[in-house]
């Protein structure tokens, strides 16, 4: 009877807990996207006003977004509902994303990115789930970055082989604030953070770390921190590393700033949304890149605009449209025209969806809210061409 009253009481503990912590994380930054849309309504701003009020908005989209991510997350984990999908994933690639993606905020802090592959390129594929190392490796990175002022982070990982088992042992380090020692373990418990105390310097629910732990559990590896005040911290985890290559050249890597640079190609591109605003988004965005950009409000339409113009280059095709939706739709442009780059656009986040995105026959997945860095990512990949 002890021991339930205990449970009990530490079951209401963490239902307040979560209740607090979720209304102060959702109420902030909703403050901060419907308190300065209502001011940019005022006449006579500057455009330096406008621009500054526009940039709090998009800053608090994406706080939001990032807290419901968690949310669901950490629901599906606690309810067992988070499956693993398993596939060859080249680590070595990830790592190069992530630092591309990284550098630009990085280095608006004053500080250096620099990452470390342990191996080449072909001796860095694993079977695992990729979207949870993506997942676990984003956040990681996010932490150091959110922490750290001053300094470096750096990241990657190596290859560390036992006489029982071979891992890819990852590391994130950073010369941010640190780590209290009596808090070592309960950072990956959820609703924890380094900084807890009277003063919250630091924005977040708490769940990153909590999602992070368990997802390195699911795929067979475990995690730990090393951590001093003042001095910065380095997260690690593994990985089983399953590739039968004995090819091991650790170096440090760097991607030259003007990769991005690079032109991409005139594109003619169809967008198939229903969405209005969501259409003339992505308009916008790809009109500096193409030739000619056409738009269909659904499936049928989508198909038959790439039956007339056999010169398309990309589809941005939605999946959920009135009659024949974006799955059907791809399937059918896919039997006359497989040429054609076909990236899906949905708000359907789950990992189920991307699976049956690919097996439709798309070539890449960016979910909604879209971000203009990274759909420009997704074009450099596939229609990069160096300047002449």
């Amino acid at each position: 009877m002890i021991s339930a009253k205990e449970q009990a009481q530490e079951s209401d503990r963490l239902k307040s807990s979560f209740l607090a912590n979720m209304s102060h994380e959702i109420r902030t930054p909703m403050n901060g996207i419907l308190g300065f849309a209502e001011l940019l309504k005022e006449p006579k701003l500057t455009n330096e006003e406008q621009l500054e009020y526009i940039g709090i908005i998009e800053k608090s989209g994406v706080r939001m977004l990032n807290i419901i991510n968690d949310i669901i997350s950490i629901s599906k984990i606690e309810s067992g509902l988070m499956n693993v999908f398993l596939s060859e994933t080249n680590i070595n690639e990830q790592i190069e994303y992530l630092f591309t993606f990284f550098k630009p905020e990085v280095h608006k802090k004053g500080m250096q990115l620099t990452f470390r592959n342990g191996l080449k390129k072909k001796a860095a594929i694993i079977t695992t789930d990729r979207e949870k190392v993506y997942a676990i490796l984003t956040n990681l990175v996010k932490n150091a970055i959110k922490y750290s002022d001053t300094g470096s982070i750096e990241f990657g990982y190596d290859l560390v082989v036992t006489p029982c088992m071979a891992s890819l042992q990852f590391y994130v380090k950073d010369t941010g604030i640190g780590i209290p020692r009596e808090k070592k373990k309960s950072i990956f418990e959820r609703f924890v953070q380094a900084d807890t105390g009277n003063k919250r310097a630091y924005e977040g629910a708490g769940l990153g770390l909590a999602i992070t732990r368990a997802y390195v559990e699911m795929l067979g590896g475990k995690i730990w921190v090393e951590s001093e005040i003042g001095k910065g911290s380095v997260f690690y985890f593994t990985l089983p590393f399953n590739s039968g290559s004995e090819e091991n050249n650790p170096s440090y890597n760097t991607i030259p700033d003007h990769a991005l640079e690079y032109q991409i190609k005139p594109l003619k591109v169809l967008i198939a949304e229903d969405d209005e605003v969501s259409a003339d988004f992505l308009k916008i965005i790809l009109e500096k890149y193409s030739r000619d950009v056409l738009l269909v409000r659904n499936g049928l339409d989508a198909v038959e605009a790439c039956r007339e113009n056999t010169d398309i280059n990309l589809v941005l095709m939605d999946i959920k449209m009135s009659g024949m939706d974006g799955y059907e739709a791809m399937q059918e442009i896919c039997k006359y025209n497989k040429e054609v780059i076909i990236i899906v656009q949905t708000a359907y986040a789950l990992t189920s969806e991307r699976r049956r995105a690919k097996s439709a026959g798309c070539n890449d997945y960016i979910s909604k809210p879209i971000r203009r860095d990274g759909l420009l990512l997704l074009l450099h990949k596939y229609f990069m061409q160096k300047p002449l």
